[in-house]
């Protein structure tokens, strides 16, 4: 998945939880939502693809664990405890639905790192950071039929609309 599949896809998990959870009307913040949808990802490319990229080339690591969505959530444990503030919750939550979206759980030796070893597994090495973005950007965005353009294309779809009903309650109210 890539940026609309994710947003997309963990902003409407939320919402649905909202809807079923009557406690949960009117607490979801969801820039933190947002922003937790993709932090994995914004972490694991940044440090996997680009920092170590001819070494590691694999963009996901750390950020793609259960451990690190742990640790979010203890932080914000500790943070409600000081604030009442659920936003650290909320990204803690919308790393876990991301990883479930990336389907982690085929990868256990990141998905339950460091239980196998503390090492993660080498990816294949694109030539670069462009490179590798390019390639991103043909999978993604390059109409085909291959399952993560699908998704992208849908997340997009569903960005516009909500963006356009968005303006014109705006413009009317």
């Amino acid at each position: 998945m890539l940026i609309f599949g994710h947003l997309i896809f963990t902003i409407g998990i939320f919402f649905m939880l909202g809807r079923i959870l009557p406690a949960l009307r009117g607490r979801l913040d969801y820039r933190y939502i947002a922003f937790g949808a993709l932090l994995p990802d914004i972490l694991d490319k940044l440090v996997g693809r680009v920092i170590f990229a001819e070494t590691l080339a694999n963009g996901r690591i750390v950020g793609h664990t259960l451990v690190f969505c742990l640790f979010i959530a203890l932080l914000g444990y500790y943070s409600y405890g000081k604030s009442r503030d659920t936003g650290i919750f909320l990204i803690s939550g919308a790393c876990f639905f991301h990883l479930l979206e990336d389907g982690m759980w085929n990868t256990p030796y990141t998905f339950f790192w460091p239980a196998f070893g503390w090492e993660f597994p080498v990816g294949c090495y694109y030539g670069g950071v462009l490179d590798y973005f390019l390639k991103m950007a043909r999978i993604g965005y390059v109409p085909s039929l291959c399952p993560c353009f699908i998704i992208e294309f849908i997340g997009l779809m569903i960005a516009v609309l909500l963006s356009a009903i968005y303006l014109r309650h705006r413009l009317t109210h």
